[in-house]
């Protein structure tokens, strides 16, 4: 009888657990899939096709970031309040999230599109005339983009606060087709060379922009107060957990910029296997992302009632959840990893280099990855946004930065001592994070947040 009454009091079943992450993994895994397809047919255009693209990708992960931290601080607040049962405020945050992240992404787009080469000159200095030339095009429409990138992450990050992640699964699924059928058709059919590539992007993220507001506008669980007028109460909610998170990311993507140009001093060899284990470790991490995305749902929710015992036993129970997806998953890829590098036609020194990366990243991740990056996401779903990051910065920048700089050239590691310096951040932000939980000091802040 106890135990039945305890299980009515869960926020959360097991059922619903699996219906908010399942689809999670699933759109993960199709924006790794499909960005790799993406990048394979325009590199078929050439070498300053792909290197054009690619130099504005790295801003453009930069700046989307800024909308992701916009997004996640509404859908913290939005879900505190659906904990709360609060449908008032949960319209009211949800519309200023719109408000907030559509000015950014506009400000973001006019400065793009003004200062567009400009820009590209001050990050990457005197880069090849057809490079640039490239990057300027892909760049002018990548910026166009914006808006609706902006709207669609804010209208996915609010469908996940009431635990419905199945309906940016299926839009992300349908808009990647697009991109993929839009690419065939402008580079192809039509030989629009990079151009065709942005044009297909726009595109589809016109449609998920469009598609998401009509679904939302139409969820009966869901109900957004689209307004024009500031509340500065309810935004500065949503600022106190988006602008943390924003800082975090930018200075994450600024410190990998710096270790770009480090590994690119190692030769071809370094680049093409770290360009290779990078992109395959990418997938040796999409359960623990999305196990991390869904509990900013599920804390959310739990600090919103005041269930803050609740909040710390889903933490332990998705970590526990996202510990044994990393396993199964990396165990299997372990045995393949020399048949996977084989794929890419890499020389025997690049590939071994390459195989040494993945096994390396493969062990680390099972041990490690999912307390440092599944942790933090509780805890900001908690209010706790600033020891995030402060934490999550100084160790990148004492450990992933810095020691990378001494392991690699002063102990003479190479590129391994970038990798080994990248796991010792995460088992810096492992230690912390857990300290934090098994503390319980992100209680007051989870308090004070309600407040």
């Amino acid at each position: 009888m106890n135990q039945k009454t305890e299980e009515d009091r869960n926020l959360f079943t097991r059922k619903q657990l699996r219906k908010l992450i399942f689809p999670l993994v699933i759109e993960q895994f199709l924006a790794v899939a499909m960005g790799m397809t993406d990048t394979l047919m325009v590199a078929a255009i050439g070498e300053a096709a792909v290197s054009g693209v690619s130099i504005v990708d790295t801003i453009n992960i930069l700046l989307i970031g800024l909308f992701g931290a916009m997004a996640a601080g509404g859908s913290v607040v939005a879900a505190q309040y659906i904990g709360r049962k609060d449908d008032k405020n949960v319209a009211k945050a949800a519309g200023q999230l719109f408000l907030a992240v559509g000015g950014l992404s506009i400000i973001l787009a006019a400065i793009a599109l003004i200062f567009n080469e400009p820009l590209l000159r001050l990050v990457y200095g005197n880069i090849s005339q057809d490079v640039m030339d490239n990057a300027k095009v892909y760049f002018f429409l990548s910026a166009l983009s914006y808006p609706f990138l902006a709207f669609y992450n804010s209208s996915a990050a609010l469908f996940r606060s009431v635990g419905n992640s199945g309906v940016s699964m299926r839009v992300s699924l349908i808009a990647n087709v697009m991109n993929i059928v839009g690419n065939f058709i402008f580079i192809f059919g039509l030989h629009m060379g990079v151009a065709g590539s942005g044009i297909s992007t726009l595109i589809s993220r016109i449609f998920c922009a469009v598609i998401m507001l009509v679904l939302l506008k139409r969820h009966a669980g869901l109900s957004v107060d689209f307004t024009l007028k500031v509340d500065k109460g309810m935004l500065r909610r949503i600022l106190n957990i988006g602008v943390p998170n924003g800082v975090e990311n930018s200075i994450f993507q600024l410190g990998k910029l710096l270790l770009s140009s480090l590994i690119s001093s190692f030769g071809t060899v370094a680049i093409a296997a770290n360009a290779v284990a990078s992109t395959i470790c990418g997938l040796e991490t999409i359960p623990a992302t999305a196990i991390g995305i869904a509990m900013v749902t599920v804390v959310g929710q739990c600090v919103g009632a005041r269930e803050l015992d609740q909040a710390k036993k889903y933490m332990g129970r998705l970590l526990k959840t996202a510990y044994l997806c990393l396993i199964v998953l990396n165990l299997s890829i372990i045995p393949f990893l020399n048949g996977i590098t084989a794929l890419f036609q890499l020389s025997p020194e690049t590939s071994a280099l390459a195989v040494k990366l993945m096994l390396y990243h493969s062990i680390c991740c099972m041990l490690i990855h999912p307390l440092a990056f599944c942790l933090t996401n509780g805890l900001r779903a908690a209010g706790d946004v600033r020891f995030t990051m402060v934490v999550s910065i100084c160790s990148m920048w004492i450990c992933r930065i810095v020691l990378a700089y001494f392991l690699s050239l002063h102990l003479g590691l190479g590129l391994m001592g970038i990798w080994i310096a990248m796991t010792i951040d995460w088992l810096v932000r492992a230690i912390f994070f857990s300290s934090r939980v098994l503390g319980g000091k992100w209680k007051r802040f989870a308090l004070r947040s309600l407040n």
